[in-house]
């Protein structure tokens, strides 16, 4: 039984475009290869979703599956059944040519007939084929939305992933699955476009991969810059000393706390974020915040000590608490 395109993104019948977008980008990140390995219920639904989508995010599919349900793709075909003759008329509002009420569809780049017959062709070479405008010989591609999810440290340096195409998005492809690259410094939310040719220009398409990097476990990510927190012993927090401090390169950089660094101070390493996506070199700063760590498990000399500390700073004046 075929499965109805509106239920499968959980949308109504009269959902708008934006309606339909959200649903899909919803539906796509819980259900993406990424997010489920080697799971092939999520792998079938994940499809299901792209099929659905490329069908009712376009106005004119959207329009032939509301009215021709199951048989959408065959829509051109009906209706040129219900006129008669050539799939390549279609009937004006009077004579032409002694045509009677049926004239034939040209390749004149300037007739308004290439919006028909770009849908015909859109129908015929699947969903991924591109149309042509109706001025001049210019190719608008259809543009698949892909989700995928990154590390931190992929954002950082860049990654290449394996997508799996919509079905039919390609005609002449060599595959569903191709290898993409992401480039250094992109963003949740940061879209790349990617053009994957196939044989022919009409059978070219666009990639818009929208992208996810997941939450690190270290560091917190406010645009381009980085934000971590950094354990101090006491002891160095209050006569100071070298605090080694990790990057998201995986190096580590030797930080100078000067004596009696306050609880949640906060240091700012120059250049240690992320890369800037413009290709200048360019790259945000790394801020360190200060956590002292109080010692445990003191000896009794350590308890000696800290109660003589204690007592030395209440007998002088000004000192007290603090």
């Amino acid at each position: 039984m075929a499965k109805d395109f509106y239920s499968v993104l959980g949308v109504s019948r009269d959902a708008t475009e934006k309606d339909i977008r959200q649903a899909y980008r919803r539906m796509a990140r819980k259900y993406h290869p990424d997010v489920n390995p080697d799971n092939k219920d999520a792998e079938s639904k994940f499809k299901e979703i792209n099929e659905a989508y490329q069908t009712l995010s376009h106005a004119d599919t959207r329009r032939d599956y509301d009215s021709y349900g199951d048989n959408w793709r065959h829509a051109d075909q009906i209706r040129q059944q219900s006129h008669g003759g050539n799939p390549f008329a279609r009937s004006s509002g009077g004579a032409r040519g002694g045509q009677g009420n049926r004239r034939q569809a040209t390749f004149s780049w300037g007739s308004n007939d290439l919006g028909d017959l770009g849908d015909l062709f859109g129908d015929m070479f699947g969903s991924g084929a591109r149309t042509r405008t109706q001025v001049g010989d210019v190719f608008k591609p259809q543009v698949q939305e892909v989700p995928v999810t990154i590390t931190l440290e992929e954002a950082y340096k860049g990654a290449t992933r394996l997508v799996d195409l919509p079905p039919g998005s390609i005609r002449g492809g060599n595959g569903r699955r191709i290898e993409v690259t992401i480039p250094a410094g992109v963003d949740t939310g940061s879209k790349v476009r990617i053009s994957v040719p196939g044989k022919g220009e009409s059978s070219k398409m666009d990639l818009s991969l929208l992208i996810t990097v997941s939450a690190h476990a270290q560091f917190e990510r406010k645009g381009n810059d980085l934000y971590v927190t950094q354990q101090v012993p006491l002891v160095d927090a209050v006569l100071g000393g070298e605090i080694k401090v990790s990057t998201i390169k995986g190096t580590q950089i030797a930080l100078s706390a000067p004596a009696e660094t306050q609880n949640g101070r906060t240091f700012r390493l120059r250049g240690q974020g992320m890369p800037v996506r413009s290709g200048k070199g360019e790259f945000g700063d790394l801020y360190v915040m200060v956590k002292v760590v109080l010692p445990e498990k003191l000896s009794d000399r350590e308890r000696e000590l800290f109660q003589e500390l204690a007592d030395l700073r209440q007998s002088q004046p000004g000192l007290g608490e603090g």
